[in-house]
């Protein structure tokens, strides 16, 4: 009987610790394979660098428009001297779930944002909101984004700012973005192409920052980021060009062209000064105001007689017109001269006094400087980004444009060896800007225009036939399509990256 105890009991014992080995392992395989079916296959993404890892966590990330999975990467392999032609690059790879475009495409915009698209991820409506499918814009000096599946997490790879006014021209023939047919928003002056320029090239040419790539004008985005707001351009005729260039872009994007209007049923021409333009289905305006100045043109009595001034302390009558704008972009250089300002002669006046005599350099940082003040004190930097444009400078050989100057042989633009003076009033408006409570960016297209002596309209800004003194040429204004595109280019790149960075700050 007590071998009979003694044996069951080993057995038992046997037993027991067999049931608990077999268990471990089982528990053991289970847990393995569960550890290695939630660990998703392509949690690292190759993009031209060493496998990045990510945890797989979701993120909510501040972006201007709610796009699914998308990155904009503006990669150029080879980058082209300013008289070669580009040549076609590779796109960069990446895992089945990313989408990586290259910068440059053969016609059209980039993508059209589908009224399926918009209705499911949500338009961008006065704040810029959040999502898990996001439309970026990869600066590969400044700021670097991957995003891979809406379950991971997107990193940043911060670095040196870019400075994108320093670089070369390109040639591309994937440009123009649009052309004179398919945009009826370019008035006469700007029509080269209508008004018998036969040449081409000075259409396809793209800016190419030296340390870093922009992202290439996406109309749809474009409108997006403008959705219920006001975007405003603010100064002389060569505001108008860039806004004229603007209409161009985004009209590109737009279904139906009967829903872009302008308010007051205006044609565009040049005698006229005012237009808001109306794109319905994105509940946003385009509006462009004239004011040569910024500040008061008027008149004011001299002696018995009453004659023009310019009253440099006080700002334009229209500027109530700007406020309320959601973008603000203004300029004002080319009717600073001598010439527009009868020499400073009687002409400038604050307060009660007419200047007998001002200089034209010191009465433009007074002016600019009454700008200033009013933008402090009437534009909420909560709801309004402003933005200055620097002068865009004139190509007149052998004479001004009263007096013989001319332009219409220059058909390439100057190479990179080509050195200029930088303007003084590019230099007044950044000591001004940098005295104002607002932040306002200060958009230095001086440089990279001033090669592109090839693109003003010359002898081609009237139409053909018409009656006109054939000694003027038009050596100051742009050929639309043309160099304005590539101002415009780099306000989309800075209103985009300004979203970024507040996200990042």
């Amino acid at each position: 009987m007590e071998r009979e105890r003694s044996f069951s009991f080993k057995s038992t014992r046997f037993l027991f610790f067999s049931f608990t080995i077999f268990s471990a392992l089982f528990f053991f395989c289970f847990f393995s394979i569960s550890i290695m079916t939630t660990v998703p296959s392509n949690a690292g993404v190759w993009y031209s660098k060493p496998l990045v890892k990510f945890p797989p966590k979701p993120v909510n990330v501040e972006t201007l428009s709610r796009f699914n999975s998308t990155i904009w990467e503006n990669d150029v392999k080879n980058p082209v001297i300013v008289d070669t032609h580009l040549s076609k690059r590779e796109d960069a790879s990446g895992s089945a779930n990313i989408s990586v475009l290259d910068g440059i495409q053969r016609g059209g915009n980039e993508s059209e944002v589908s009224s399926e698209d918009t209705s499911k991820n949500g338009a961008v409506q006065g704040n810029f909101t959040n999502g898990h499918g996001q439309d970026i814009v990869s600066n590969r000096t400044s700021v670097e984004k991957i995003e891979v599946h809406t379950d991971q997490r997107l990193e940043e790879k911060k670095s040196t700012e870019c400075d994108v006014w320093k670089g070369k021209w390109v040639f591309d023939e994937s440009y123009p973005l649009y052309t004179n047919q398919s945009c009826p928003f370019i008035d006469e002056g700007f029509d080269c192409g209508g008004n018998g320029r036969l040449d081409k090239d000075y259409m396809k040419w793209r800016w190419q920052p030296q340390d870093c790539d922009i992202p290439r004008f996406n109309a749809s985005r474009m409108l997006e980021l403008i959705r219920g707001k006001r975007l405003v351009f603010v100064g002389d005729s060569m505001n108008r060009n860039q806004w004229e260039s603007m209409m161009c872009l985004l009209y590109g994007a737009v279904k139906d062209p009967k829903k872009v209007y302008d308010r007051h049923g205006r044609k565009i021409t040049k005698e006229k000064g005012n237009y808001s333009f109306k794109f319905v289905d994105y509940k946003c305006t385009v509006e462009y105001y004239v004011s040569h100045f910024l500040v008061h043109e008027g008149k004011s009595r001299l002696g018995r007689k009453r004659v023009q001034t310019l009253r440099i302390d006080s700002i334009d009558r229209g500027s109530s017109r700007w406020r309320g704008a959601d973008i603000l972009i203004f300029n004002s250089a080319h009717w600073w001269s001598h010439t527009k300002t009868k020499a400073g002669v009687n002409y400038y006046q604050e307060g009660d006094i007419v200047h007998a005599r001002l200089d034209v350099m010191t009465a433009f940082r007074r002016a600019l400087t009454t700008w200033a003040t009013w933008v402090d004190k009437y534009i909420n930097p909560g709801k309004t980004r402003v933005f200055f444009r620097s002068l865009a400078p004139s190509h007149f050989r052998e004479g001004q444009w009263n007096s013989g100057g001319h332009c219409k042989e220059a058909t390439q633009p100057l190479n990179g060896t080509f050195n200029f003076d930088y303007p003084e009033k590019s230099i007044i408006t950044e000591e001004v800007i940098k005295l104002m409570k607002t932040q306002v960016t200060f958009l230095n297209i001086t440089g990279l225009t001033q090669y592109r002596r090839d693109g003003h309209p010359s002898s081609f800004g009237r139409k053909t036939g018409k009656a006109y003194s054939s000694s003027i040429q038009d050596c100051s204004h742009w050929c639309l399509p043309g160099v304005p595109d590539a101002w415009n280019e780099l306000l989309y790149y800075h209103l985009q990256s300004t979203r970024t960075k507040r996200f990042r700050d």
